[in-house]
């Protein structure tokens, strides 16, 4: 294929920073456009949160040449940051540079994705037609760029699951958006006066939620009247609280022991198999009506925490011609590689451009958008995305094909994962004479890594 020129990517959040960082180190013209103020804005929304994954793990190769020739030195590589240092000592620094400085445009937000004169269902000449991106600047004015290649790497942040099963908002849901939360909230500082002292109830049975439980639980300590009750909507409580001190994740397995401490002890409230049936307004807090292994039960509370994880928003790409899974809404072609109802633990694959395009050529899907619905995307796999379509956009057709990228060893997996429609994060660790099984017993590891970052 002939080299592009021009590449719009959509959002400077990790992976969009580091394809515009390996556009540029191929000599290409990216131009990126951010919604917020600053590189790294969904992540400051949680940046209390710290990360399962050191910092040698956290940046990609090109960013750092760019960012080392300022000067800038890597952080403590073992050290595990939070996502707002992530952002303050890399991604802002790095947008600081020289090179991306020139080509980041902040407070663009990106309203919708097409091709020149061409709508979907348009073919005549369709492949020859430049892409058109419609955003919206800081001042609120339309503006509408051409480019001959998009990647979006926009995430998943601002499209939360809602509480339903069916994958609905409950009834009340919506009407009561302000006692909702969704994601981390910052309870112990920034929204602390929401939390303290108050109801609430955390929904999830990931990691995100216990990060939430804990953080509640250090505000019984400064106000007794903090209740917390803990709801999950499958009875995996096992699997959620790890493997203690066998966790080969250290970080990770004392989440899940301070999990289980608090359980026993009575200091947090654990409902299992909860589905949320409706949420009623009341002169006292929000009523929540729900069933409990076919009881319906109700209790009261002044906050909900939503940590039932994210989806991408295909409504901006409506009238591209993409190729996406209509399970896991990711491209079809990695859906069978991380596909969660399929995939209990195991390997996901480095993957490039063949996994990634679509049947509009030149559009790409990255990072954790490029992930769908599924929970386990790994940052250095993102590097590893934007690197090899850099390398097809540049012509260089076998360095896009080129795996580049050595995912670190882990050992996530616990024998109860595959009941549980969850996958692992990493590939795992090939020993001679080991079972084929990931979940089966495995060396100690040196290094390890999260899913997400």
């Amino acid at each position: 294929m002939n080299k592009v020129n021009q590449v719009v990517v959509i959002g400077a959040g990790p992976v969009g920073m580091a394809a515009a960082a390996h556009l540029l180190e191929k000599g290409q013209k990216p131009l990126v456009l951010e919604k917020g103020a600053s590189a790294g804005n969904a992540m400051q929304f949680w940046g209390h949160v710290q990360v399962f994954t050191p910092w040698k793990y956290v940046v990609d190769k090109a960013v750092v040449a760019l960012l080392e020739k300022s000067g800038w030195t890597l952080p403590e590589q073992e050290r595990l940051p939070t996502a707002q240092e992530i952002v303050d000592e890399y991604l802002i620094p790095a947008a600081s540079t020289p090179e991306l400085k020139s080509v980041i445009t902040f407070g663009a937000e990106v309203l919708a994705v097409s091709k020149d004169s061409h709508s979907k269902h348009t073919s005549t000449d369709r492949d020859k037609a430049l892409f058109t991106v419609h955003y919206r600047n800081a001042e609120g004015e339309a503006h509408i760029i051409q480019a001959d290649a998009v990647i979006d790497a926009s995430g998943t942040w601002s499209n939360p699951n809602p509480m339903g099963l069916d994958g609905l908002p409950v009834p009340g849901e919506v009407e009561n958006q302000d006692a909702v939360a969704y994601g981390i909230p910052d309870v112990l500082n920034r929204e602390r006066a929401s939390y303290e002292g108050k109801r609430t109830l955390v929904l999830g049975a990931g990691h995100s939620a216990i990060n939430v439980a804990l953080d509640l639980m250090k505000l019984q300590k400064s106000s007794s009247k903090t209740r917390i009750t803990w709801g999950l909507r499958k009875n995996n409580i096992e699997k959620l609280l790890g493997g203690g001190i066998n966790d080969e994740l250290p970080a990770r397995g004392e989440l899940g022991l301070a999990a289980k401490k608090a359980i026993d002890s009575g200091s947090l409230e654990l409902i299992t198999q909860i589905r949320i049936k409706r949420i009623v307004q009341s002169n006292t807090g929000l009523t929540v009506q729900y069933e409990n292994d076919g009881v319906e039960s109700f209790t009261e509370v002044d906050r909900i925490v939503v940590t039932t994880g994210f989806r991408p928003d295909l409504n901006m790409l409506r009238e591209l011609r993409l190729d996406i899974d209509h399970i896991v809404e990711a491209p079809s072609a990695l859906a069978p590689l991380i596909d969660p109802n399929l995939h209990s633990c195991g390997t996901v694959k480095p993957h490039g451009v063949d996994e990634l395009s679509h049947h509009d050529k030149n559009f790409f899907i990255v990072g954790m958008k490029a992930y769908g619905r599924a929970p386990t995307f790994l940052m250095l796999t993102g590097y590893e995305q934007v690197r090899s379509i850099a390398a097809e956009l540049a012509g260089d057709k076998d360095a896009a094909r080129r795996v580049e990228l050595v995912l670190p060893e882990t050992g996530v997996c616990n024998s109860s994962s595959a009941s549980s429609g969850t996958s692992c994060c990493a590939p795992e660790p090939k020993t001679s004479g080991s079972a084929s099984s990931c979940c089966a017993p495995k060396p100690r590891l040196k290094q390890t890594v999260s899913c997400c970052g």
